[in-house]
């Protein structure tokens, strides 16, 4: 078992326990897994009222810009079947109710 060479995922975890437990090598630095390592970033800045509504004109406007021509293509093929549909109830009405007007007017007994 002593001639086999040792795991290098072995050796570097044996490196890091031991980093962690010397205090000279510790400071190198570099954060460990074990450290925690403070924020030094500024705080963000608020956005001022303005700016915000500017910015939400400028991104409604390049939604729209975006999706309008889709959405035109997308609602005009709807109301296109629609009003195929529509036509084609309409005609079915007509000829049934001109049907059913000319089966009355044949129903009812000659006058002379």
């Amino acid at each position: 078992m002593s001639d086999e060479q040792p795991n290098p995922l072995v050796q570097r975890v044996d490196a890091l326990l031991r980093r962690s437990r010397d205090p000279a090598q510790a400071d190198s630095g570099l954060p460990v897994l074990t450290e925690i390592v403070d924020d030094e970033r500024a705080p963000r800045r608020a956005v001022d009222a303005a700016a915000l509504e500017a910015l939400a004109r400028e991104l409604e406007r390049a939604v729209l810009a975006r999706v309008a021509p889709e959405l035109e293509r997308i609602v005009g093929q709807a109301l296109e079947g629609a009003h195929a549909e529509l036509k084609r109830s309409v005609t079915q009405m007509v000829r049934e109710a001109v049907a059913a007007s000319v089966a009355h007017a044949l129903a009812l007994p000659k006058q002379d």
